[in-house]
């Protein structure tokens, strides 16, 4: 019996560090610096909040930009990175529509997309 448990205990291990891999490497695919803040733009209808944010790796390494999507609506103003671009050193942002966002040339439906130049 205690052989049975002790295999049932491994395997709940397992599968907790199996879950918690799955969601570093596959569910949060942008695991980025958080940089330093530049700017926000509002979507038209006031749903998304996109801010910019300026990303140093120090003296060998040039600027990047991430962007973090937060929605406006929600009970805790959920956020999420939906853009990382490096080398970059300064970003445009302009809104196509209520769910699309243009961030230097990228077009990124805020629903179900992101921009990551390391996946690109």
């Amino acid at each position: 019996m205690k052989k049975l448990f002790n295999f049932f205990l491994i395997v709940i291990g397992l599968l907790i560090i199996l879950g918690f891999i799955v969601w570093k490497l596959i569910l949060d695919p942008i695991n980025i610096p958080t940089g330093e803040y530049m700017f926000k733009s509002v979507s038209p209808d006031k749903n998304y909040t996109v801010k910019i944010y300026q990303s140093s790796g120090g003296a060998t390494t040039g600027f990047a930009i991430r962007g973090e999507l937060i929605e406006n609506n929600k009970l805790f103003n959920e956020k999420k990175n939906i853009y990382w671009n490096y080398p970059q050193e300064t970003a445009t942002v302009k809104w196509l529509d209520n769910d699309t966002v243009n961030i230097s040339g990228h077009e990124i439906d805020v629903k179900s997309q992101i921009f990551d130049f390391r996946y690109d």
